[in-house]
């Protein structure tokens, strides 16, 4: 019997395995942050150990860092303390650190891939659970909680229980409107927000091959949205082409050596998953959420659901008395309050150019408080010299510094309370971008209409 992807790279890095236990995993990147790091290394630090394999770490801060003025002191205490730790034990312990004033600083699932260090057939781990996004080159990624940090740091191994195997497939051709953030809150939609409990999804078909590498980036970093422990798609020559030329990408001949070896990254045709889905691509349609979980996604000119798959009926009524919205309600022209571009899930420069042209010669409406956040500080470079920071700002946008921003209200960006947002991020969870906000989670594109309409837009109904 043939192998899936997964079993391929997984099997790849086994360094042992206990009879109805964990495997034990060779990490190949281990990539940290300011939020969950601290912890790990004080018990490092107790223990009187090093970092194992400094050189196989990779650091940045991203979550608590403010989008303005970071060239000052961090204002928050609590904020200004992680960055100010992580910073120590980097220094510490010899690990590459890309802080803020740093040319290659941004969110670590943003920089992690524009700088190659990202490769396909990897495993790869970080604590924090949007790590999945990494799988979109074939590579085995996902996050990890602090004790799990330490143990990766202390060892380069980790102990993990195998995860069963599923395949999304997804043929035919995108219809007008709808981008690669449709495809998976569609998904999940389908599948909720449980549905990939206990597996670690492959995404193929020809709609998925069809996707530009960012596009892949977005539907794997939400995997973990649906439950799933990690998503993964096969890499091909589109990504093959994205790697070249990067910072840490092999160079010249090594480069097509490595070619060679990740064309062998893909399933056996006779190989054997756990669970198959298959969707029709033509049956999506650009997508709204309008509870307080991502599988509470819609199609944005349906009416809002009786009830939702696979919640309760107590738990259903809850979401929607949070978002002070109701069965049979349209979210197509509600009047929002803000609107947010950025995040790991769509911050990259394909996402501000896909925004930036639905705006281009357009004013935000008065009313809509419009941030774009780009996700490194090599994206904001590109949207500089290509002009797009100048049309944010001439339609009104706020074009801020690389961060994680309102994604989590851990800075200074926060949704208030009672107000309604559109946003790229990815989760849509009560008080997830601030207490007592209220998320729509959308597409680059749904959400720049949105804030130059005033209220939820169709895309395709852009005039």
């Amino acid at each position: 019997m043939g192998k899936t992807l997964f079993e391929k790279v997984w099997d790849n890095h086994l360094v042992d395995s206990i009879p109805n236990g964990p495997s034990i995993l060779y990490i190949d990147k281990h990539l940290i942050h300011e939020v969950t790091s601290p912890q790990a290394f004080a018990g490092l630090n107790k223990r009187g150990l090093k970092v194992f394999r400094p050189d196989k770490t990779v650091a940045t801060a991203d979550h608590n860092v403010p989008t303005i003025d970071q060239h000052l002191p961090i204002k928050e205490a609590l904020s200004r303390n992680q960055v100010d730790t992580l910073n120590k034990n980097c220094n510490e312990h010899g690990i590459d650190l890309y802080g803020l004033g740093h040319k290659y600083q941004g969110i670590v699932h943003v920089i992690g891939p524009e700088l190659g260090i990202t490769q396909p057939g990897m495993t790869i781990v970080c604590g924090d659970s949007h790590t999945s996004t990494h799988g979109a080159f074939g590579s085995i990624a996902f996050g990890i909680g602090t004790s799990e940090v330490e143990m990766v740091l202390s060892t380069q191994c980790l102990l993990q229980n195998k995860p069963k195997t599923m395949l999304i497939e997804i043929n035919g051709e995108l219809s007008e409107g709808v981008y690669s953030k449709d495809i998976i809150l569609y998904i999940i939609s389908k599948i909720t927000a449980s549905g990939g409990t206990g597996y670690f999804v492959e995404y193929s078909g020809s709609a998925i091959r069809s996707l530009s590498m960012e596009s892949r980036m977005t539907i794997c970093n939400m995997s973990i949205e649906m439950g799933a422990r990690g998503g993964i798609i096969a890499p091909d020559d589109v990504t093959f082409e994205y790697l070249k030329g990067k910072k840490f990408s092999p160079k010249e001949e090594k480069f097509e050596i490595e070619v060679e070896k990740w064309r062998n990254l893909r399933s056996d045709k006779d190989a054997e998953y756990d669970k198959v889905i298959k969707f029709d691509a033509k049956d999506i349609e650009p997508m709204i959420t309008y509870g307080t979980n991502p599988g509470m996604g819609i199609k944005i000119k349906d009416p809002i659901p009786d009830k939702a798959i696979n919640t309760s009926d107590e738990s259903f009524i809850k979401s929607l008395n949070y978002m002070n919205l109701k069965s049979g309600e349209r979210l197509v022209d509600k009047k929002i309050d803000y609107v947010f571009i950025g995040s790991c899930t769509n911050s990259r420069i394909e996402d501000l150019r896909i925004a930036s042209n639905i705006i281009n010669g357009k004013k935000k409406s008065d009313h809509v408080n419009a941030w774009v956040i780009p996700g490194s500080k090599s994206v904001e470079k590109i949207a500089i010299e290509e002009g797009l920071d100048i049309i944010f700002r001439n339609a009104g946008f706020d074009f801020r510094q690389p961060g994680c921003s309102a994604c989590l209200a851990m800075n200074e960006d926060k949704i208030p309370k009672g107000k309604y947002c559109v946003s790229t991020s990815n989760r849509n969870f009560e008080g997830r971008q601030g207490p007592g906000s209220r998320t729509f989670l959308a597409s680059p594109a749904t959400a720049a209409l949105s804030a130059v309409k005033g209220y939820v837009t169709d895309v395709r109904d852009n005039n």
